[in-house]
């Protein structure tokens, strides 16, 4: 009776938890290609959207903004003491 109990026990914490999913996008370049087929992935190393369009030209393939990309923060010039 215990080992029954338990194995409820475990089997919904198993169904409970959901399945984790790894970050695709490589935020190291401001662009990514998004190959689709079978296995589909994201190949996030180019520059430029026309970099990324050029080299995709004839695959099952789009380009997009890495949203992971850190944008260029402004910089603020110290305000002056009066």
């Amino acid at each position: 009776m215990r080992s029954g109990r338990l194995a409820v026990v475990v089997t919904g914490l198993l169904l409970a938890g959901g399945s984790a999913r790894a970050q695709t996008y490589d935020p190291s370049y401001p662009v990514c290609m998004q190959i689709y087929g079978p296995v589909g992935y994201f190949d996030c190393r180019y520059g430029t959207l026309e970099q990324c369009r050029y080299l995709a030209v004839g695959r099952s393939a789009t380009c997009v903004v890495n949203p992971y990309f850190p944008a260029k923060k402004p910089t603020r010039r110290p305000r002056s003491a009066n």
